[in-house]
């Protein structure tokens, strides 16, 4: 067998491994299809090559692909490729500090050894594709990946918290997810001291350390619900419900997750909750809407819808 066809087949390899988290050698030869002879002795080039791949014997044993102190190659189709080549270009454009240039820095590697074909593809998306988005809340990355381990291994973060009246205080919660909005990112966690759940921006975080105290996972509420319920309600003076004369779905096409939140209620209706720190911008808010539409609550909803009315009422001028 030549040089190649050899070269060829520890690349497939690779990708074979790079695909799932475990392989049987007899997996592994009938795809490559070869022997198991031949398996082990590209496993042996592999590693000689410094990746890590491990092997465990016995029934259900296998090869898997380790962590290392280096990235191996990616070995994308072409699907994965483009895939990979437009989640660049959007990061570029993201909320975590550093990640524009890094993005930058990846597009410009992938767009070096993508085929014409592929590349001429991507281009075309990017061409045709802008992204309406308003201007978000950078996030330093190191806070990401602290985070992002804390939830992985299950240990307490400990922080400096801004609140809403400017203080600092420091929290100590049991991590479990991060959500981001597009514009900004939040953590769910258990907060050991008020003894709940609890919302955090991260960018009112500061010196954000993971400890070494490990904490057994809890029941929790889904981290993505609870994080649109905390964003859209808990932070404003006044709470709003709002039954609303439209199909759910297209009402969350008006209301982004992060605004309010729409519930399903019966013969072509939902219910609206959202809050607001200001009645008359809730009013505008709900008539722009362009529904048939109730106030359910609070009371001094109405009162500015009526004095809205009376505003426009007053501009429109007679007739």
């Amino acid at each position: 067998m030549t040089v190649e066809a050899t070269t060829e087949r520890v690349l497939r390899l690779l990708a074979l491994l790079q695909r799932r988290p475990s392989w049987t050698a007899a997996e592994i030869a009938a795809e490559l299809r070869v022997t198991d002879r031949s398996v082990r002795r590209d496993v042996q080039r592999l590693r000689a090559l410094g990746y890590p791949v491990h092997a465990a014997a016995g029934v259900g044993g296998g090869y898997r692909l380790g962590a290392g102190t280096r990235l191996p190659p990616l070995l994308l189709d072409d699907e994965e490729a483009i895939a990979t080549a437009v989640s660049l270009r959007l990061a570029s454009g993201g909320t975590v500090a550093g990640a524009q240039e890094a993005a930058l820095r990846a597009l410009a590697k992938l767009d070096q050894v993508l085929p014409v074909r592929l590349r001429a593809e991507v281009r075309a998306v990017h061409a045709a594709t802008d992204t309406l988005l308003g201007p978000g809340v950078e996030i330093d990355a190191e806070l990401l990946v602290t985070l992002a381990r804390a939830c992985r291994d299950a240990v307490r973060v400990r922080f400096r918290y801004a609140g809403r009246d400017g203080g600092e205080r420091d929290r100590t919660v049991e991590p479990v997810r991060m959500v981001t909005t597009g514009r900004r990112w939040y953590l769910m966690a258990w907060d050991i001291d008020r003894g709940d759940w609890r919302t955090f921006r991260l960018d009112r975080m500061r010196e954000a350390v993971a400890t070494t105290w490990r904490f057994r996972a809890r029941e929790h509420p889904d981290p993505v619900a609870h994080v649109r319920r905390a964003v859209a309600e808990a932070p404003y003076r006044h709470l709003a419900r709002v039954r609303v004369h439209a199909p759910p779905d297209a009402l969350r096409e008006l209301v982004p997750p992060q605004v309010g939140r729409v519930e399903d209620d019966r013969d072509g209706w939902c219910v609206l909750v959202v809050g607001g720190d200001d009645l008359d911008w809730l009013a505008l808010h709900v008539a722009r809407l362009g529904f048939e539409a109730e106030v359910l609550e609070p009371a001094e909803l109405r009162q500015a819808l009526a004095r809205l009315a009376r505003r426009l009422a007053a501009m429109a001028g007679p007739g």
